[in-house]
C-alpha cells in the first residue's frame, strides 16, 4: 500500500485507471529487504471514492477467494484479519467462511474505508466483523489470529524510502499469529496486465519473501493464481519469530 496500510490499489478492475496511478522509480538502498529497482516512492492510499473499481462482476472468477482461503486453512470458528481491507470485498467472504463463531478483523488506516465496511456488513447482516483503525507503522492487530490476509495492499504498505517499515509491519503480523497461524500475501503478477496497480508498482514475490524472512516468517507455499495474481503463504519461523502475546 502506500506509506500507509490501506485501501488496496490492488484490485482495480479498470486497467486505464490503474495505469494512471503509477509512480516512477529509482534504485533502492543496497541490501534493503523487499525492495526492487522499480519501487522508489511511497504509494498513495487507495481513494475511497474509487471503491467501485474494486467490485467488478468478474472478480470472483479471477481473485478465486475460496482457493486462497483454502490455502490459508481458514475454517469455521477461526479468528482472521484482512489487513488493508479497503472496501471489504474479501472481508465479507472471510466472514462467511469463519461463520458466526469466528471473527474477522477488517483493518485499514483510512476511516472512510472502515465506515464503508461497517455499512456493508450491516447490509449483509454479518455480525462477526470488527473494524481496526491501524496506522502506517502499527497494524493494531489483536493476538492469537489463525490467519492474516494481505490482498493486493502490500505495495501500498511498503515505503521504499524506509524499508524497515514493511519489515516491522510484517513482524507485527508474525507476533499476532498463533503458533500455527498463516499469513497470505496475494498480489499481482508483474507484466500480467488485467486488474491491479500500474505495472511499475507491482511487487515481485522474491521481494515479499525477503522482507517476510527478515520479519520472522518462513515461506510455506508459493502458488500462481492465474491469470493475474500470485499467492504466498507464510508461517511463523520458530527460530526467529517473536513469541505470542
Amino acid at each position: 500500500m502506500r506509506l500507509q496500510l490501506t485501501g488496496r490499489v490492488r484490485l482495480m478492475t479498470a486497467i486505464a485507471v490503474a495505469a494512471s496511478l503509477g509512480t516512477s522509480a529509482a534504485p533502492p538502498a543496497p541490501g534493503a529487504p523487499g525492495q526492487t529497482a522499480q519501487q522508489t516512492k511511497p504509494r498513495r492510499p487507495f481513494p475511497p471514492d474509487d471503491l467501485g473499481l474494486l467490485e467488478g462482476p468478474d472478480r470472483d472468477q479471477w481473485n478465486k477467494p475460496d482457493l486462497i482461503m483454502d490455502a490459508l486453512q481458514i475454517a469455521e470458528g477461526d479468528a482472521v484479519a484482512d489487513l488493508g481491507a479497503g472496501g471489504g470485498w474479501f472481508t465479507v467472504r472471510l466472514a462467511r467462511r469463519v461463520g458466526p463463531n469466528g471473527t474477522v478483523y477488517a483493518q485499514d488506516i483510512q476511516p472512510q474505508m472502515l465506515e464503508g465496511i461497517e455499512r456493508r456488513v450491516q447490509r449483509e447482516n454479518l455480525r462477526n466483523v470488527r473494524t481496526v483503525h491501524g496506522t502506517p507503522t502499527d497494524t493494531r492487530l489483536p493476538p492469537k489470529l489463525d490467519a492474516v490476509l494481505i490482498m493486493g495492499a502490500y505495495h501500498e504498505m511498503n515505503d521504499p524510502t524506509r524499508p524497515e517499515v514493511i519489515v516491522a509491519l510484517l513482524g507485527q503480523v508474525a507476533h499476532a499469529l498463533k503458533a500455527q497461524g498463516r499469513l497470505g500475501v496475494i498480489d499481482f503478477v508483474a507484466g500480467a496486465g488485467g486488474p491491479g496497480p500500474a505495472l511499475e508498482e507491482r511487487v515481485k514475490p522474491e521481494d515479499v519473501i525477503s522482507a517476510a524472512s527478515s520479519a520472522g516468517l518462513k515461506l510455506l507455499a508459493r502458488e500462481p493464481v492465474p491469470p493475474f495474481i500470485y499467492l504466498l503463504v507464510f508461517g511463523k519461523d520458530a527460530l526467529h519469530a517473536p513469541s505470542e502475546r
